[in-house]
Protein backbone atom coordinates (compact mmCIF):
# COMPACT_ATOMS: atom_id res chain seq x y z
CA UNK A 1 0.00 0.00 0.00
CA UNK A 2 1.68 3.14 -1.05
CA UNK A 3 0.64 7.02 -0.82
CA UNK A 4 1.96 8.43 -4.11
CA UNK A 5 1.56 11.51 -6.77
CA UNK A 6 -1.11 12.41 -3.61
CA UNK A 7 -3.38 8.62 -4.30
CA UNK A 8 -3.68 5.51 -2.62
CA UNK A 9 -2.26 2.45 -4.25
CA UNK A 10 -3.04 -0.86 -3.58
CA UNK A 11 -0.38 -3.36 -5.34
CA UNK A 12 -1.34 -7.31 -5.35
CA UNK A 13 -0.90 -10.17 -7.05
CA UNK A 14 -3.39 -13.06 -7.85
CA UNK A 15 -4.27 -15.39 -10.60
CA UNK A 16 -6.84 -17.85 -12.14
CA UNK A 17 -7.15 -20.86 -10.08
CA UNK A 18 -3.39 -21.74 -11.65
CA UNK A 19 -0.32 -20.64 -10.06
CA UNK A 20 1.51 -20.50 -13.80
CA UNK A 21 -0.45 -17.28 -14.22
CA UNK A 22 -0.04 -15.34 -11.44
CA UNK A 23 0.83 -11.89 -12.23
CA UNK A 24 0.79 -8.37 -10.30
CA UNK A 25 -2.18 -5.37 -10.38
CA UNK A 26 -3.12 -2.18 -9.27
CA UNK A 27 -6.31 -0.35 -7.26
CA UNK A 28 -5.99 3.43 -6.70
CA UNK A 29 -8.63 5.61 -4.66
CA UNK A 30 -8.14 9.48 -5.17
CA UNK A 31 -9.06 10.06 -1.35
CA UNK A 32 -6.32 11.37 0.46
CA UNK A 33 -7.79 9.37 3.51
CA UNK A 34 -7.43 5.54 2.47
CA UNK A 35 -10.47 4.57 4.34
CA UNK A 36 -12.70 7.04 2.71
CA UNK A 37 -13.00 7.43 -0.90
CA UNK A 38 -13.57 4.53 -3.72
CA UNK A 39 -10.91 1.61 -4.15
CA UNK A 40 -11.06 1.45 -7.98
CA UNK A 41 -9.24 -1.60 -9.91
CA UNK A 42 -7.18 -0.46 -12.65
CA UNK A 43 -5.67 -3.94 -13.68
CA UNK A 44 -2.72 -5.70 -14.31
CA UNK A 45 0.89 -3.91 -13.92
CA UNK A 46 3.95 -5.50 -15.37
CA UNK A 47 6.93 -5.23 -17.66
CA UNK A 48 6.96 -6.32 -21.43
CA UNK A 49 7.86 -9.71 -20.53
CA UNK A 50 5.24 -10.41 -18.71
CA UNK A 51 6.35 -13.16 -16.77
CA UNK A 52 4.85 -14.68 -13.74
CA UNK A 53 5.43 -12.06 -10.91
CA UNK A 54 4.35 -11.51 -7.36
CA UNK A 55 5.03 -9.34 -4.09
CA UNK A 56 5.28 -5.74 -6.10
CA UNK A 57 6.37 -2.65 -4.21
CA UNK A 58 7.11 0.87 -5.20
CA UNK A 59 10.27 3.28 -3.91
CA UNK A 60 10.82 6.50 -5.05
CA UNK A 61 14.54 7.71 -5.52
CA UNK A 62 15.51 11.13 -6.82
CA UNK A 63 12.06 12.15 -7.74
CA UNK A 64 11.38 8.86 -9.89
CA UNK A 65 9.53 6.10 -9.39
CA UNK A 66 10.43 2.39 -9.63
CA UNK A 67 8.82 -0.79 -9.37
CA UNK A 68 10.24 -4.02 -7.52
CA UNK A 69 9.11 -7.56 -7.37
CA UNK A 70 9.71 -11.29 -7.33
CA UNK A 71 9.72 -13.13 -10.62
CA UNK A 72 10.09 -15.83 -13.04
CA UNK A 73 13.00 -15.90 -15.85
CA UNK A 74 11.39 -18.00 -17.36
CA UNK A 75 7.95 -19.22 -17.92
CA UNK A 76 8.84 -22.81 -15.22
CA UNK A 77 9.11 -22.53 -11.72
CA UNK A 78 12.20 -23.27 -9.75
CA UNK A 79 13.69 -20.01 -8.58
CA UNK A 80 12.17 -16.72 -7.77
CA UNK A 81 14.37 -13.57 -8.40
CA UNK A 82 14.07 -9.90 -7.46
CA UNK A 83 13.37 -7.43 -10.42
CA UNK A 84 13.15 -3.78 -10.64
CA UNK A 85 12.02 -1.38 -13.23
CA UNK A 86 11.36 2.28 -13.82
CA UNK A 87 7.50 3.19 -13.35
CA UNK A 88 6.16 6.05 -16.08
CA UNK A 89 3.24 6.28 -13.44
CA UNK A 90 2.04 4.43 -10.98
CA UNK A 91 -0.23 2.36 -13.37
CA UNK A 92 2.83 1.60 -15.50
CA UNK A 93 5.82 0.32 -15.99
CA UNK A 94 8.42 1.97 -18.46
CA UNK A 95 11.29 -0.12 -20.05
CA UNK A 96 12.92 -3.39 -19.27
CA UNK A 97 13.04 -5.28 -15.95
CA UNK A 98 16.51 -5.91 -14.35
CA UNK A 99 17.26 -8.81 -12.27
CA UNK A 100 19.24 -7.64 -9.16
CA UNK A 101 19.01 -10.49 -7.17
CA UNK A 102 18.82 -13.97 -7.57
CA UNK A 103 19.62 -17.00 -4.82
CA UNK A 104 22.85 -17.95 -4.39
CA UNK A 105 23.37 -18.68 -0.76
CA UNK A 106 22.35 -21.84 0.56
CA UNK A 107 20.42 -19.86 3.32
CA UNK A 108 18.32 -19.02 0.11
CA UNK A 109 18.02 -22.00 -1.79
CA UNK A 110 15.53 -24.44 1.15
CA UNK A 111 12.82 -25.06 -1.01
CA UNK A 112 12.23 -28.74 -0.91
CA UNK A 113 7.98 -28.63 -1.30
CA UNK A 114 6.91 -31.31 1.08
CA UNK A 115 5.52 -34.67 -1.00
CA UNK A 116 7.09 -33.37 -3.87
CA UNK A 117 10.38 -33.71 -5.33
CA UNK A 118 10.11 -30.14 -7.07
CA UNK A 119 12.75 -27.83 -5.67
CA UNK A 120 12.52 -23.96 -5.30
CA UNK A 121 14.70 -21.27 -4.64
CA UNK A 122 13.63 -17.82 -3.30
CA UNK A 123 14.15 -14.51 -3.28
CA UNK A 124 10.93 -12.71 -2.73
CA UNK A 125 9.06 -9.98 -0.91
CA UNK A 126 11.19 -6.85 -1.57
CA UNK A 127 11.00 -4.46 0.58
CA UNK A 128 12.65 -0.87 0.54
CA UNK A 129 14.22 0.82 3.07
CA UNK A 130 16.47 4.01 3.93
CA UNK A 131 18.31 5.80 6.18
CA UNK A 132 20.73 8.56 6.36
CA UNK A 133 21.25 8.69 2.68
CA UNK A 134 21.48 4.80 1.70
CA UNK A 135 19.35 2.53 0.13
CA UNK A 136 18.38 -0.96 0.97
CA UNK A 137 15.85 -3.48 0.19
CA UNK A 138 15.05 -6.54 2.44
CA UNK A 139 13.93 -9.60 0.76
CA UNK A 140 12.39 -12.62 1.78
CA UNK A 141 14.54 -16.24 1.13
CA UNK A 142 14.24 -20.09 1.11
CA UNK A 143 10.77 -21.11 0.69
CA UNK A 144 7.84 -19.84 3.17
CA UNK A 145 6.92 -23.42 3.81
CA UNK A 146 10.49 -23.77 5.07
CA UNK A 147 11.45 -23.19 8.58
CA UNK A 148 14.60 -21.39 6.70
CA UNK A 149 12.63 -18.89 5.79
CA UNK A 150 14.61 -15.78 6.22
CA UNK A 151 15.29 -11.89 5.32
CA UNK A 152 18.59 -10.62 3.05
CA UNK A 153 20.11 -7.22 2.40
CA UNK A 154 20.69 -5.93 -1.00
CA UNK A 155 22.23 -2.44 -0.48
CA UNK A 156 22.63 0.11 -3.54
CA UNK A 157 26.49 1.10 -3.76
CA UNK A 158 25.72 3.63 -6.80
CA UNK A 159 25.24 6.75 -7.01
CA UNK A 160 22.12 7.74 -9.55
CA UNK A 161 21.15 4.44 -11.70
CA UNK A 162 18.92 1.82 -9.53
CA UNK A 163 18.52 -0.41 -13.18
CA UNK A 164 22.75 -1.25 -12.93
CA UNK A 165 22.45 -4.65 -11.34
CA UNK A 166 26.05 -4.49 -10.51
CA UNK A 167 25.57 -1.43 -7.99
CA UNK A 168 23.48 -3.90 -5.65
CA UNK A 169 25.42 -5.77 -3.32
CA UNK A 170 24.13 -8.63 -1.36
CA UNK A 171 25.24 -9.56 2.12
CA UNK A 172 26.32 -12.62 2.69
CA UNK A 173 24.14 -13.75 5.65
CA UNK A 174 20.97 -13.71 6.89
CA UNK A 175 19.89 -10.40 8.27
CA UNK A 176 16.98 -11.65 10.76
CA UNK A 177 16.05 -15.32 10.71
CA UNK A 178 14.48 -18.00 13.06
CA UNK A 179 15.20 -18.56 17.10
CA UNK A 180 15.07 -21.89 18.39
CA UNK A 181 15.76 -20.25 21.17
CA UNK A 182 13.07 -18.00 21.36
CA UNK A 183 10.49 -20.67 19.37
CA UNK A 184 10.08 -18.34 16.26
CA UNK A 185 10.13 -20.25 12.71
CA UNK A 186 10.38 -18.93 9.26
CA UNK A 187 10.45 -15.06 10.03
CA UNK A 188 9.57 -13.67 6.36
CA UNK A 189 8.02 -11.20 4.16
CA UNK A 190 8.03 -8.05 6.23
CA UNK A 191 7.32 -4.36 5.94
CA UNK A 192 8.34 -1.25 8.00
CA UNK A 193 6.80 2.03 9.74
CA UNK A 194 8.10 4.47 12.16
CA UNK A 195 6.32 5.09 15.17
CA UNK A 196 3.52 8.01 15.25
CA UNK A 197 6.16 10.53 16.96
CA UNK A 198 8.91 9.69 13.91
CA UNK A 199 11.65 8.84 16.04
CA UNK A 200 11.42 5.17 16.24
CA UNK A 201 11.91 2.41 12.94
CA UNK A 202 9.49 -0.75 13.20
CA UNK A 203 9.59 -4.07 11.30
CA UNK A 204 6.38 -6.43 10.51
CA UNK A 205 6.63 -9.26 9.51
CA UNK A 206 5.08 -13.21 9.93
CA UNK A 207 6.33 -16.13 11.48
CA UNK A 208 5.67 -19.68 12.94
CA UNK A 209 5.79 -20.18 16.89
CA UNK A 210 6.48 -23.85 15.92
CA UNK A 211 8.47 -26.25 13.58
CA UNK A 212 7.44 -27.13 10.57
CA UNK A 213 3.75 -25.18 9.83
CA UNK A 214 4.62 -24.25 6.82
CA UNK A 215 3.15 -21.04 4.87
CA UNK A 216 -0.17 -21.56 6.20
CA UNK A 217 -3.14 -20.36 8.51
CA UNK A 218 -0.09 -21.09 11.75
CA UNK A 219 1.96 -17.86 10.53
CA UNK A 220 0.88 -14.42 12.44
CA UNK A 221 1.91 -11.09 11.94
CA UNK A 222 4.55 -9.87 14.84
CA UNK A 223 6.20 -6.22 15.16
CA UNK A 224 9.19 -5.22 16.67
CA UNK A 225 11.47 -2.27 16.89
CA UNK A 226 14.56 -2.00 15.17
CA UNK A 227 18.23 0.18 15.41
CA UNK A 228 20.79 1.23 12.85
CA UNK A 229 24.22 0.68 12.63
CA UNK A 230 26.79 3.42 12.92
CA UNK A 231 26.95 3.03 9.25
CA UNK A 232 23.53 3.21 8.74
CA UNK A 233 23.12 -0.40 7.76
CA UNK A 234 19.60 -1.33 9.24
CA UNK A 235 19.94 -3.99 12.86
CA UNK A 236 17.18 -5.95 12.92
CA UNK A 237 18.73 -8.46 15.98
CA UNK A 238 16.17 -11.18 16.83
CA UNK A 239 12.60 -12.31 16.66
CA UNK A 240 11.13 -11.72 19.84
CA UNK A 241 9.58 -14.37 21.75
CA UNK A 242 5.48 -14.40 21.69
CA UNK A 243 3.91 -13.27 24.48
CA UNK A 244 6.77 -10.74 25.43
CA UNK A 245 5.30 -7.29 26.37
CA UNK A 246 6.37 -4.18 24.30
CA UNK A 247 6.94 -0.45 24.86
CA UNK A 248 3.88 0.59 21.59
CA UNK A 249 5.55 2.65 19.45
CA UNK A 250 6.44 5.97 20.50
CA UNK A 251 3.93 9.12 20.59
CA UNK A 252 6.52 11.75 21.39
CA UNK A 253 6.26 13.56 24.72
CA UNK A 254 1.81 14.36 24.65
CA UNK A 255 1.49 11.17 23.90
CA UNK A 256 0.73 8.07 25.98
CA UNK A 257 2.99 5.39 26.95
CA UNK A 258 3.05 1.80 28.39
CA UNK A 259 3.09 -1.83 26.96
CA UNK A 260 1.01 -3.42 24.86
Amino acid sequence: MHFLRGRWYVYFAADDGDNINHRMFVLENRSSDPMKGEWVFKGKIGDKTDKWAIDGSVLEYRGKLYMVWSGWHGDKNGQQDIYIAKMKNPLRIKGKRIRISSPVFDWEKDGDLPGDPHHVSVNEGPQPLSNKGRLFLVYSASGCWTDSYSLGLLTFTGRRNLLDSASWRKSERPVFTQSRENGVYAPGHNSFFKSPDGTEDWILYHANSKPGDGCGRQRSPRAQKFSWREDGVPEFGTPVKEGIPLAVPSEGPSGRGGAK
